[in-house]
């Protein structure tokens, strides 16, 4: 829930455990996020917080003028759309961020409603990707708070630390103990 704040969603994903690797999971994530029906994606819209996120945007001294734009921005697509705006900026430099949030902000109040659902549906899928990865890689989880913003690339997890309790988790459903060790468990058994 997390990853994604659709029930539904993130129930699908976890029925499919134990998956055999990152790869399957995020496929798995992406089936579960085009499958979304619309009461979905406004469960998962409901749950973002974005626009508390982006304005504090990393990587650079964001400027209090930008704040002002970027809080009347929020405002003014959520006046429009009715529920918070949704990106995701994995990939991009945290340089980047606020001209990104900007630009898409400014293009986006320009849909119809019913194209900026399926723009926001799209934006929840990588995010609950993004965030899904961070979390089985151990990286710090986008949008969870005193993290980077919604949608942030995920940062890797630095040497020696441990991991996640959701990437313990995850592999001890592959069969793994929490030392990653195959013998540990014995045969491998499900909860």
């Amino acid at each position: 829930m997390t990853c994604c704040g659709s029930e539904r969603w993130a129930r699908r994903v976890a029925a499919h455990r134990p998956y055999p690797d990152l790869a399957a999971l995020l496929a798995a994530a992406d089936e579960a996020g085009y499958d979304l029906s619309p009461a979905d994606v406004t469960q998962a819209l409901a749950a973002e917080s974005a626009a508390g996120e982006c304005a504090h945007l990393p990587g650079a001294d964001v400027p209090a003028a930008a704040r002002t734009a970027l809080r009347a921005a929020f405002a003014a697509y959520e006046a429009s759309f009715g529920h918070t705006f949704v990106i995701s900026l994995a990939g991009r430099a945290p340089d980047e961020y606020l001209d990104q949030v900007l630009a898409a902000i400014r293009t986006r109040l320009g849909n119809d409603p019913e194209d900026e659902r399926a723009v926001a549906a799209d934006e929840l899928r990588r995010l609950a990707r993004s965030r899904l990865a961070a979390l089985v890689t151990g990286a710090p989880v986008a949008g969870a708070p005193g993290t980077r913003p919604a949608g942030a690339p995920e940062m890797p997890r630095p040497r020696g630390s441990a991991p996640s309790p959701i990437a313990r988790t995850w592999q001890f459903d592959r069969g793994l103990d929490h030392t990653g060790d195959p013998r540990a468990n014995g045969p491998t058994s499900r909860r």
